[in-house]
């Protein structure tokens, strides 16, 4: 994981605590892990789409995140921490 990354979960984590998500955002993570790989496939294949939404950095900090178990349960550990 790199800096940018932490900014970019720092950014994500402090939406989903505005918006009252991020309790909900780290269980759906953890519920969905056996399909985390088909997810970041998704998100490299819509980036064209999704580009005009979000911003590249994030997209691929996103499908980064779902490929490697260990960030995600990085983010999810994150989340939990932002949620106290």
């Amino acid at each position: 994981m790199t800096s940018q990354d932490l900014q970019i979960w720092q950014t994500w984590a402090a939406r989903l605590k505005r918006w009252g998500l991020q309790d909900f955002a780290a269980s759906f993570l953890e519920a969905a892990s056996p399909i985390h790989l088909i997810g970041a496939q998704l998100v490299y294949v819509a980036q064209p789409l999704l580009g005009s939404v979000l911003p590249s950095e994030h997209l691929d900090s996103l499908a980064s995140m779902l490929e490697e178990p260990g960030q995600t349960k990085a983010f999810i550990s994150y989340l939990r921490e932002v949620e106290e």
